[in-house]
């Protein structure tokens, strides 16, 4: 406080004291013992005026200690309790969290994780997924720009999600506690089956199988595949302490349609602490109708190339790279992409008039746009010469199919020439273009259908590179690809349009997210975002029923069916009001990842350990971890010294002592008759 200010305080003291002097005692005619009273209320409301009108500033000094944290994260999945360690983790846990000395030096954080990651409310053991990359990752958005250790009371055995040893901060330390015995114990396994999820009738389709052995001496096992009481495939397969993997690939035939059981079994006449993850149950879902899809086009680009990679993701399809001088048979296609068109498409234009197979048109820097209008109606185009990149932007409002926004905002722009496209008929936008994020009310992904010819649009070339953009954000194709085959089904198909859509799988493994979506629409087709869908689930062996409500989403109405057991379960999605319902079935496979381990992973454990500068411990040296972190002096207290200035006219509360001094003043004064 600066010396003007002492000064301006003892002077609204000394008014203050005077003004309450010269009312009560100087001026006064009656000399009563209230007059002390009234003039010490006086005193106080005047000062306090006084007070806001000089405003001081107070300051004020706190000491804040911030102790370093330390993140306790205890595996949450059934392979703890498969491996009946469950209640060592709960009293290492306990041990942890409990220690005096341990909270004295840090700031202790509880999690748990199974297929996610969150605080630690109640260990249970039931997680039906391992995900530790998902801890690593959310451990260090949590703890940002901080200095912390952590203490993973885990097996290491890690069922989803990327390579964890790698996702955790390496400038923070990490102690695993290995749960589990590491006792090399016999034990044979299948590690990892492959297979397609769509097989061809008729065709054979493709089976890879990785086996692994755990021991130390020399062991022979029979593997086979069955379907049924049949057995379609066997062989012998010998391992060693030296040889302890294997891998058989072979075919199987598709000889009926429909979603088909199969169980490959490896066995050997030693027994074995886990024969669980002896066997693995799967399913292929055999169809008899592939679609084919020409991709015709007059010049070599990129995006024809990842066109082609990504309508094949799909085992149901196939592509082919035809010229349009080359195309013989229209029919022999159930989908045609004219990439770029030009007059030199004239002759397969005028092919497909009464063909009338659905078509994809892509259009870019080397279009006859002339031509183009002169071969559809839908759009119209008034295209200059000069060249424009345009962005992508999402309309939620779509409701053709269903389709998930993949982040199209920020993929790469696409190019085609400047000018106008008039939209005509009954035409879909699923996104529409931006010139330099200036909304230009022109379309960039359309959709039309007429009298059952249905027609896809994309106006812009290079969307290779919103494929590898996907890449790079999902570190998978996969989303690209899927949104591709949705173009692709909706011109595969001239089904009636139906009021009510519904999407799902046809088999799931236990603990894979089970989600069914459908899409209800009004007499207009236009998505009924009042509709009311619920679904009744029957499961087909014990006829038990359970009934849930679908919840609106951006486009579609979503039930999650996660934790149902293994079985063959029959369904009805019915929306309410309407009553228009659709009936089908799935299969959930019993498989559980986490009942394949008979060991901690130690390798990996060890590995994090060392990248991360930590060290493995095992429960019987908790102590000596206790000890570890407590003498660590990486790790100290931070006392922050926050001084605080703020002026007295902030301080709310003396504006109303002000008034009720002034208040009291007059009651006072009115009861002894002074006014």
């Amino acid at each position: 406080m600066t010396t003007n200010t002492i000064l301006l305080l003892l002077l609204s003291l000394l008014i203050a004291v005077g003004l309450s002097y010269f009312q009560y005692y100087y001026k006064a005619k009656n000399k009563l013992k209230i007059n002390l009273f009234l003039a010490f209320l006086r005193f106080l409301s005047i000062f306090g005026i006084l007070l806001l009108l000089v405003n001081p500033i107070i300051t004020t000094n706190n000491t804040e200690i911030i102790k370093p944290p330390l993140a306790v994260v205890v595996d949450n999945s059934s392979s703890i309790s498969f491996l009946k360690v469950e209640k060592t983790a709960s009293e290492l846990y306990l041990k942890l969290k409990n220690n005096k000395e341990l909270n004295e030096k840090f700031n202790i954080q509880s999690y748990q994780f199974d297929s996610e990651f969150s605080l630690l409310e109640k260990l249970n053991f039931k997680g039906s997924q391992t995900n530790l990359d998902v801890a690593a990752k959310d451990l260090k958005a949590i703890n940002k720009n901080s200095l912390f250790p952590t203490v993973l009371i885990s097996d290491g055995n890690q069922t989803s999600g990327n390579d964890y040893v790698y996702s955790f901060d390496a400038s923070n330390k990490v102690f695993p506690i290995v749960l589990g015995d590491t006792t090399t114990v016999f034990d044979l396994k299948i590690n990892q089956l492959n297979v397609n999820k769509y097989a061809f009738l008729k065709n054979k389709f493709p089976v890879e199988v990785f086996l692994q052995y755990s021991g130390t001496k020399n062991t022979a096992a029979n593997f086979q595949i069955s379907q049924g009481n049949s057995v379609l495939s066997k062989q012998k397969v010998s391992f060693s302490a030296a040889k302890n993997t294997a891998v058989i690939s072979l075919l199987l035939p598709a000889n009926k349609i429909g979603t088909q059981l199969y169980k490959a079994s490896l066995v050997s006449n030693e027994k074995e602490k886990n024969s669980y993850n002896n066997h693995k149950n799967f399913a292929v879902e055999i169809i008899d109708q592939k679609t084919n899809v020409a991709i015709i086009s007059s010049i070599n680009h990129p995006d024809i190339a990842a066109l082609k990679r990504a309508i094949e993701s799909n085992a149901q399809r196939k592509a082919t790279v035809v010229n349009p001088k080359q195309v013989n048979e229209l029919r022999d296609y159930n989908v045609l992409v004219f990439y770029q068109p030009t007059s030199e498409f004239k002759s397969v234009f005028d092919a497909n008039k009464s063909a009338r197979i659905n078509s994809f048109f892509i259009t870019g820097t080397h279009t006859d746009f002339e031509f183009l209008n002169q071969q559809q109606s839908n759009l119209e185009f008034k295209m200059t010469s000069q060249k424009e990149d345009y962005l992508a932007e999402y309309n939620l409002q779509f409701n053709l199919f269903a389709i998930d926004n993949i982040g199209f905002e920020n993929f790469p722009p696409l190019q085609n020439p400047y000018g106008k496209i008039k939209v005509n008929g009954n035409t879909s936008v699923l996104l529409s273009s931006k010139i330099r994020n200036i909304d230009i009310q022109a379309p960039l992904l359309a959709f039309s259908e007429n009298q059952g010819n249905r027609l896809a649009f994309l106006l812009g070339e290079n969307s290779w590179k919103w494929r590898l953009e996907s890449h790079i954000t999902n570190e998978s194709f996969e989303k690209y690809d899927v949104f591709i085959d949705k173009i692709i089904q909706f011109l595969a198909t001239n089904n009636a349009k139906k009021s009510l859509v519904v999407n799902h799988e046809s088999f799931y493994n236990s603990g894979d997210a089970i989600e069914i979506t459908a899409q209800y629409f009004n007499k207009n087709y236009e998505f009924d975002e009042k509709a009311h869908l619920t679904i009744a689930l029957v499961n087909s062996k014990t006829k038990q029923t359970k009934n849930y409500d679908l919840l609106k989403g951006n486009n579609a109405y979503k039930v999650n069916l996660d934790g149902l057991a293994a079985g063959n379960y029959q369904f009805t999605v019915k929306e309410l009001n309407s009553n228009a319902a659709y009936s089908s079935h799935f299969e959930i496979l019993d498989f559980d990842i986490e009942k394949q381990f008979v060991n901690p992973d130690l390798d990996r454990l060890n590995q994090l350990a060392t990248l991360t500068q930590g060290k493995v411990y095992y429960p019987n040296q908790i102590d000596t971890l206790i000890q570890s972190l407590l003498a660590d002096e990486n790790y100290k207290t931070i006392e922050k010294n926050n001084i605080k200035r703020s002026p007295l006219i902030d301080w709310k509360w003396l504006l109303v002592f002000i008034c009720s001094f002034f208040a009291i003043e007059w009651f006072v004064r009115k009861y002894n008759g002074l006014l």
